[in-house]
């Protein structure tokens, strides 16, 4: 279905509500805002297959500008809204954005961007009370475009970046579909059939709607005509209390707010009415099987895990009974061919470790990147990999325990060495650095840094202060070492190879798995 369509059906029922604001907007309102962006982006000149920039917080112009955008065809790529200037800037250029779409909160890193981003034709930031130089408050941008739908509705589609290896994000791009905004999608299907979601259901997002999931998951809920409750940022207690008061039937989330929720007091979360609730979906980063299980016990058997990456090249599923009965699995492929190879490309034995791979999953690229793309797959293009390792079991199940590239997972968030270790590297101190995760028993992972000082410089806590702080402004906070180890000489071989391994691996000794 179509927000459109609920919009005439059932025009005052909340389709967005702000957990923390209470600010409600109805299907009717819902639609009259999606469609005057719509006509703004018209009126931009930007045509099928055209981008733009979306650099804010969780709001409701946040989602309207989406569903302008998925009205004439456009692509849209939501930017963390926690990057520094630098790497919003990068972003913007590399997605070749037309416009921008800021907002108050996110004014100062925003300005800073969009100066080193000469193409974009126009900039826009909601809470602006007047002009201010190029920026032009969104607000009153919008207001004098029609409601009604653009005569010529095209279905547009997010285009989000995930970063790799080198360090660089990477925009994962899918071809626009062939269709109009008001046609059935297949995916749909696909969406109830994974996550339970239902016409009129009551879905909480808890997370950042700039991730791929939570984005994908919302546009799924106003598709069915749900309410959607939105977290401006993810508090335990809050859930709870949303949870009872809205009914809440459907939520995905990350294991990092699991274990929030289980830390609270035993009297808060035995004094909230969560009878509701119908399915909780959570990805993005391995389950501690403890935490799992605790979270099982409490709302019942309505945890669904799922492994997948932004690329959406493959897709594994399992529902609690599953996971009871394969501890620690993210489940059992029904997206494409699930393939374990060893780096000859060879099939590997069951539980075996290889590279995790699918075969004739969704298509996918690298925006204007083929040589990224070509990494990802065989030569005859039908196969691709995130790097991610695991191994399968006699049923087909699927486990995690490691990634070639080294990516970090923290509270859900894709975090990735190189780009840290190119910063760390500029200070005047450091003569060589490797950046790997190591366990954090909230998080999942922390960044840890390993610093080879220079000829000369004795490492400790002073010099630790000192990187720590000059990474302040030249990271986003998220990315930089939680803390910084000293060693004299980091293990390379003559050809300059590094072995992070042998650095990462004291850290998880013990552990079930590297990740």
């Amino acid at each position: 279905m179509y927000p459109g369509r609920h919009a005439v059906e059932n025009p005052d029922k909340p389709a967005i509500i702000m957990a923390t604001s209470g600010e409600t907007i109805s299907y009717a309102d819902y639609e009259r805002r999606c469609n005057r962006v719509a006509h703004l982006l018209r009126s931009a000149g930007l045509q099928r297959g055209d981008h733009i920039s979306v650099f804010m917080e969780n709001s409701v112009p946040m989602l309207e500008i989406e569903g302008g955008a998925e009205r004439v065809g456009v692509y849209y790529t939501l930017i963390n809204a926690y990057l520094a200037a630098d790497e919003v800037a990068y972003i913007i250029t590399n997605s070749q954005s037309r416009l921008l779409f800021s907002s108050a909160v996110k004014r100062d890193v925003a300005e800073a961007a969009a100066e080193s981003c000469p193409q974009l034709e126009r900039l826009l930031m909601t809470g602006l009370d007047s002009p201010a130089g190029r920026w032009e408050p969104y607000e009153s941008a919008v207001a004098g475009w029609p409601a009604e739908p653009v005569a010529d509705e095209l279905l547009g589609a997010a285009m989000l970046y995930s970063s790799g290896t080198t360090g660089q994000p990477k925009g994962v791009l899918r071809p626009l579909p062939e269709t109009k905004p008001n046609e059935p999608l297949p995916i749909m299907d696909f969406v109830r059939f994974v996550f339970g979601m239902r016409e009129g259901m009551v879905y909480l997002s808890p997370a950042p709607l700039y991730h791929s999931a939570p984005q994908a998951s919302v546009a799924s809920s106003l598709r069915l005509g749900a309410t959607t409750v939105v977290m401006e940022h993810f508090d335990a207690e809050q859930w709870v209390e949303l949870v009872e008061k809205y009914k809440v039937t459907h939520c995905q989330m990350v294991p990092t707010m699991f274990g929030r929720l289980l830390r609270l007091p035993d009297e808060v979360r035995a004094g909230h009415d969560l009878s509701s609730l119908e399915r909780i979906v959570h990805a993005a980063a391995p389950c501690p099987v403890p935490v799992k299980k605790a979270m099982i016990d409490w709302l019942g058997p309505i945890v669904t895990e799922y492994y997948a990456a932004t690329e959406a090249n493959g897709f594994t599923n399992c529902d609690s009974a599953e996971w009871l009965a394969h501890l620690g699995t993210v489940g059992r492929c029904i997206l494409g061919e699930l393939l374990i190879l060893d780096d000859d490309g060879k099939p590997c034995p069951t539980g075996t470790d290889g590279t995790i791979w699918f075969k004739g999953a969704t298509a996918f690229e690298y925006f204007e990147d083929p040589a990224k793309t070509a990494e990802t797959r065989t030569s005859d293009g039908s196969t691709s990999t995130v790097g991610d390792v695991g191994h399968v079991d006699d049923d087909g199940y699927l486990y995690l325990t490691d990634r070639k590239s080294y990516m970090i997972i923290s509270g859900g968030v894709n975090i990735y060495p190189q780009e840290i270790e190119d910063v760390l590297a500029l200070h005047p101190a450091v003569a060589d650095v490797a950046v790997f995760g190591i366990p954090d028993p909230e998080m999942g992972e922390e960044v840890k840094a390993v610093v080879e000082p220079i000829d000369g410089v004795g490492g400790g806590a002073e010099l630790e202060t000192e990187i720590l702080t000059w990474c302040e402004g030249r990271l986003a906070r998220y990315k930089a070492p939680k803390s910084i180890d000293f060693v004299s000489e980091l293990p390379r071989d003559p050809n300059g190879k590094l072995y992070k391994r042998k650095l990462r691996d004291p850290y998880w000794e013990d552990k079930a798995r590297a990740i």
